[in-house]
C-alpha cells in the first residue's frame, strides 16, 4: 500500500506485551504511546493486541498469533509497536514477521527504534535486515559444508553408526519361529535393523 494512503487513512493494529504485571510493567504505558503516534499520523485504530503476562521467548502467544491471522484476513494496514522486543523474540522472528507483512501489503511501525517501512528509509532497513540475516544463514551452512568435507578429509564416517548383529543368528532364530520383534528385542535393536541385517545375509 502506497505511503500517500497510509498517511491519510490507514486502519492501524497496536501490538504490546509485558511479561508481568508486577514491578510496574503496565501495557497501557505501552499502549498510550502508540495510539498517540497513530493519532499524530491520522491513522484509524482498528484493533489492540495486548499479551499481559506472557513472555517474550515464547513460540505461541495468544494475541501475536490471533495478529497473524488477522494480517492474513487484511483487517488492517499497519501494525505499530513500542519496541522490537516487544513484539519479536529474536531477530530471526522479527524479519520472518516483516516478510509476511511486506508480501500482504501491510506496514511496520516500531516506535522506540523509529522504523517505519511504510517509509523509503524504512523500507531500505528493513531490506539491510533481510540481507545481513541471508548472509548470516550463508556463511552458517558454508561452515558446515567446510566442517563435513573436513571430516570426510579426515577419514571419518558421517551420520549414525551402524548397529552390529549376527545375522546368521537372526537365521537360526527365524527357522526357529521367533517373530522379527522378538529377535530385536533379545538383540536389544530395533526392528528395522534385524529385517534389514537379514535381507543383506540373504543377498550376500
Amino acid at each position: 500500500m502506497a505511503s500517500e494512503i497510509l498517511q491519510q487513512s490507514a486502519r492501524a493494529a497496536i501490538y504490546a506485551r509485558v511479561s508481568t504485571t508486577n514491578h510496574g510493567q503496565d501495557v497501557k504505558l505501552q499502549t498510550r504511546e502508540l495510539e498517540e503516534f497513530a493519532q499524530a499520523r491520522g491513522w484509524r485504530l482498528a484493533e489492540q493486541y495486548l499479551d499481559v503476562g506472557v513472555s517474550g521467548a515464547k513460540d505461541s502467544r495468544p494475541e501475536l498469533n490471533r495478529l497473524i491471522a488477522d494480517a492474513h484476513r487484511r483487517k488492517f494496514d499497519l501494525v505499530l509497536v513500542w519496541k522490537f522486543d516487544r513484539f519479536a523474540r529474536s531477530v530471526s522472528h522479527l524479519l520472518r514477521a516483516l516478510e509476511t507483512f511486506n508480501a500482504l501489503g501491510i506496514g511496520f511501525v516500531s516506535l522506540s527504534e523509529q522504523m517505519d517501512t511504510t517509509t523509503p528509509t524504512g523500507k531500505m532497513i528493513f531490506t539491510v535486515l533481510g540481507a545481513v540475516a541471508e548472509l548470516e544463514r550463508s556463511l552458517i551452512a558454508e561452515r558446515v559444508r567446510a566442517g563435513l568435507r573436513n571430516a570426510r578429509a579426515k577419514g571419518k564416517t558421517l551420520g549414525r553408526p551402524r548397529t552390529a548383529v549376527d545375522a546368521a543368528t537372526i537365521g537360526r532364530r527365524r527357522s526357529e519361529g521367533a517373530s522379527w520383534r522378538a529377535i530385536a528385542s533379545e538383540l536389544g535393536v530395533g526392528v528395522g535393523i534385524v529385517y534389514r541385517a537379514a535381507q543383506e545375509h540373504v543377498h550376500d
